[in-house]
């Protein structure tokens, strides 16, 4: 990667002026950095849930990130940044390299606690590569829209790790007695959850080609969180026969609607629009965890760890076919002046053919996330990448010095990751 990056990597001279034109340099550059806390923060917090595999979800995030950042702008920068024979490095091809590595990080949730850093990295090279030759299928051949990402980076990152979780199922993992949570490894996650939910407005909006885009991406996102915390909330409590809150919903499903909300984040959808995407993707996501997640490892043998197809596969699917109405809906009426800047392709498209597009990208998205995800899968299953043995996953003393093992004693009936819930009264 070093070397590579010595011999075609270049910066825009100047990096700002071209990159972040006028009194945009302040958005372009906190945008960034929004995503990078996600990236390592929010995304490494959340997998902190596993009462024995915190130093290896933060730990292994970190290492993923670091290392996925640098070959996603290298793919990216082959594929759009590629000139004169030199990639152009600046803050918009430092945010597409982190959203590469968000892919990554996604399908990581699928297969948390069963695989070795070898292995991580082998992924991280394949998953990358075949994320960016679909964005670049979806976004410079199709034309599609998806300017927060949710079919290419949330829906993919998603089935390609579902796949790769088909391909690595063993038996011997089921009701595992170390894959479940704590109180203090739940408060953790929640970390993550936290720093998730507040910036992911910036996620959304961070690569909008123009300002009044930004502004909307924003709005959009901003009101798709809020109403998903509440759907969440409120179906959570509803779902459980006490009444009670399960804390695997409410670290995970109140993201959804920054997920679903992505693809049509800089559309003129207004705040109801957001909302009710919100509401739609806080509801799919909710009875995801409680009911779908068994059904995958039981019946398909997909053993989805974080429940990624609950956070980011379905919402991202919602995304998806959001973005195909909201394309199908776009009128000069609506958009004014600015419609070929939020449908660079309307001049020589309807809105019927641009939304069918959408759905051409979406469908392809899939395609490509499931058979490229199962051909990894093989890849990585190869002995030689020193995959952990059933009894040392979800374990972080086959990788890292650990301290002493802490008391079992503060397990909760909240624990519960998919169908996998501690009973402390067993």
């Amino acid at each position: 990667v070093v070397l590579t990056v010595c011999f075609v990597g270049e910066t825009w001279q100047p990096v700002y002026a071209q990159q972040c034109p006028q009194t945009h340099v302040f958005i372009c550059s906190s945008g960034f950095q929004d995503v990078h806390v996600m990236i390592f923060v929010g995304f490494g917090f959340l997998m902190t849930f596993l009462k024995r595999y915190g130093f290896s979800s933060v730990g292994f995030n970190l290492l993923i990130a670091a290392f996925g950042l640098q070959w996603g702008a290298l793919m990216q920068g082959f594929l759009h940044h590629l000139h004169d024979g030199k990639i152009k490095i600046g803050i918009t091809s430092m945010i597409n390299g982190d959203f590469s590595t968000a892919t990554v990080l996604i399908t990581f949730g699928a297969i948390l606690g069963k695989t070795s850093p070898v292995q991580l990295l082998i992924l991280t090279v394949l998953e990358i590569t075949i994320f960016a030759a679909n964005e670049f299928l979806v976004g410079e051949v199709l034309k599609a829209k998806d300017v927060g990402a949710s079919m290419t980076i949330h829906a993919f990152g998603a089935y390609f790790g579902l796949a790769v979780s088909r391909v690595l199922y063993r038996s011997g993992l089921k009701d595992h007695e170390k894959e479940g949570s704590v109180y203090h490894s739940d408060i953790f996650a929640m970390i993550g959850t936290i720093f998730l939910w507040m910036f992911w407005p910036s996620f959304n909006s961070a690569i909008a080609p123009t300002s009044d885009g930004q502004y909307r991406a924003v709005i959009n996102t901003y009101y798709s969180l809020a109403a998903c915390v509440l759907t969440a909330y409120a179906l959570s409590s509803l779902l459980d026969k006490k009444g009670k809150l399960d804390m695997v919903h409410i670290q995970n499903a109140t993201l959804a609607g920054g997920v679903a909300a992505g693809t049509t984040a800089d559309m003129m959808i207004y705040p109801y629009g957001g909302l009710l995407i919100g509401f739609v993707a806080g509801i799919i996501s909710t009875l995801g965890f409680k009911y779908l997640t068994p059904i995958l490892a039981s019946k398909l043998k997909i053993h989805d760890t974080c429940g990624v197809h609950n956070l980011h596969g379905m919402p991202g699917i919602i995304g998806g076919l959001a973005g195909i109405v909201g394309a199908a809906m776009s009128s000069t009426v609506l958009y004014g002046n600015g419609l070929s800047n939020t449908f660079p392709e309307r001049p020589k498209r309807t809105a019927i053919q641009q939304a069918g597009f959408q759905a051409a990208g979406l469908g392809a998205t899939l395609v490509v996330a499931i058979v490229g995800g199962a051909i990894t899968g093989f890849i990585i299953s190869l002995p030689i990448w020193g995959q952990p043995p059933d009894q040392n996953c979800f374990d972080d003393q086959i990788y890292w010095e650990v301290p002493d093992a802490e008391d079992d004693g503060e397990q909760l009936n909240s624990s519960e990751h998919g169908k996998y819930k501690i009973n402390p009264e067993v």
